[in-house]
């Protein structure tokens, strides 16, 4: 329908007598998008994160480095794109439910790019306490530089209807109730896939506030931890650091309570200190201190790739006089393990070898660790994607390999000896099940507590093995099996 009765959508529709036509106003000039460099290297990632299946933790840094030595970048700069780039994956399952309700249609037909520029907007606006019209802003210029105006035009109504509301009111509207559907109400509150809030539950166990301390730990910033290496670094000499606080459990910890660069530590730099978990520390020194009938001259690891572990397994070897084998099925997982174990005190030796089928003698090795592949959800504050990438069928992938490291672990220590059955994750199918199907297949192989081992480390639960947690130990949701073969 035409503007006028007869005259067509943008004709004239003609003066009256006496009367003079208004002039039409000039265009506006076209003004060229400004380019946030900051905004744009969190895209970036994201993009990497999205496309190629990356890991956050590894696009991010050779990023930031590149853009610090172009000199585009100081260190506020890079804190801000960090926290733009995890706090974005971390809430990406809340941001989704935001999301669904202010577009017309479902996300799965937003374009990728188009999605993550969506999200980090919806991260400033929830997340963070950029100003809500700056954050509308940026996240529009940024469209516009890496979408087109067009599609910046779909992002800027978007993001003015998520403006509406804060978080806190939006979850209102977009989670279930509590107490109709929990863990879809704490699967949308803590944006978790709901099928990893049941197994984390049932793990768990407890009620509703012990569920929630661990979802909310999950979206924490994690702390860097360093590992000084028994023989080769102190802790004093890493507490030198800026912001550098001494580990809660393990002696040879150091936290960066503010971050950082580990790679600027000299002591990290030289190898002789890494970054480690407090969790994965506490495991080797759990299996280091676990006492042995007889010599105690050989040990294993047997999945040690990328290398933390084993490089301080072979430090702490070597204060005893003992050697260290340390296996890995992937050549270059076994070439970061070699680099890990440069310059170890004692004597090692890295070997390219699958773990199920080894070259070595059964009854060879005085203590075995097998920290087996797995889903990784006890690490999901370092690596926040992994819980939108596992499904619950990838149980059932990971479940041979595990049981046969298991048992290979068990043939490959003597009698007396002791084997630590470890995973980066809490899932009971990965964790207590692994081990007691194996012990009922394997004769001659009994379970020791391995709860006054980790000593000064509360919460421990019943025993003999171990679980940790982010919300209760500030690690990692490490799991631990001790296991002595009787025979």
């Amino acid at each position: 329908m035409s503007d006028t009765p007869g005259t067509p959508r943008g004709g004239s529709r003609g003066t009256s007598p006496g009367t003079s036509r208004r002039p039409r106003r000039p265009a506006k000039p076209y003004r060229r998008p400004q380019k946030d460099l900051v905004r744009i290297l969190a895209f970036e990632a994201l993009r990497a994160v999205d496309e190629r299946d990356a890991y956050a933790n590894l696009v991010l840094p050779p990023l930031l480095r590149k853009a610090r030595e172009k000199g585009d970048f100081d260190g506020r700069d890079a804190a801000l794109a960090t926290e733009l780039v995890y706090g974005t994956l971390r809430r990406q399952g809340t941001y989704d439910a935001v999301l669904s309700a202010c577009v017309d249609r479902p996300l799965r037909e937003v374009d990728p790019p188009v999605l993550d520029v969506l999200s980090l907007g919806a991260h400033q606006l929830l997340g963070t306490r950029i100003p809500s019209h700056a954050a509308v802003s940026a996240t529009v210029e940024l469209a516009r530089v890496v979408l087109g105006d067009g599609r910046a035009k779909f992002v800027n109504a978007v993001l003015r209807k998520v403006a509406q509301d804060d978080l806190d009111g939006w979850i209102a509207k977009v989670a279930p109730p509590y107490d109709d559907d929990p863990e879809d109400h704490l699967a949308v509150v803590h944006s978790h896939p709901r099928w990893v809030v049941s197994a984390l539950w049932d793990s768990l166990g407890g009620g509703r506030e012990d569920i929630e301390r661990l979802l909310a730990a999950d979206n924490d910033r994690p702390e860097v931890t360093l590992v000084a290496r028994p023989g080769r670094a102190t802790t004093e000499e890493l507490l030198a650091e800026e912001a550098a606080v001494a580990g809660r459990w393990s002696p040879y910890a150091v936290r960066l309570t503010e971050g950082g660069e580990p790679g600027a530590v000299t002591a990290v730099r030289e190898g002789r200190a890494g970054v480690q978990d407090e969790g994965s520390q506490l495991v080797a020194l759990a299996l280091a201190g676990a006492p042995v009938e007889g010599p105690d001259r050989l040990w294993l690891d047997g999945c040690a790739g990328p290398g933390g572990k084993a490089a301080l397994l072979g430090a702490l070897a070597a204060q005893r006089g003992a050697a260290l084998v340390a296996s890995e099925k992937q050549p270059h997982r076994a070439g970061l393990v070699a680099r890990a174990l440069a310059g170890n005190p004692g004597p090692y030796q890295v070997v390219t070898a699958d773990g199920t089928r080894p070259p070595w003698r059964p009854g060879t090795f005085d203590r075995v660790l097998v920290d087996v592949p797995c889903t990784g959800l006890g690490a999901l504050r370092r690596r926040p994607e992994a819980r939108w990438r596992r499904r619950p069928e990838d149980l059932d992938g990971f479940a041979p390999l595990q049981r046969g490291l298991l048992r290979m672990a068990l043939e490959s220590v003597r009698v007396g000896g002791v084997v630590g059955y470890a995973t980066c994750s809490p899932h009971l199918a990965e964790t207590r099940a692994v081990v007691s199907d194996v012990l009922k297949q394997v004769p001659g192989a009994e379970l020791i507590d391995a709860r006054p081992l980790l000593p000064g480390v509360p919460d421990l639960g019943d025993g003999p093995d171990v679980q940790l947690w982010p919300h209760l130990h500030g690690t990692d949701a490490m799991y631990l099996a001790l296991i002595r073969r009787t025979g």
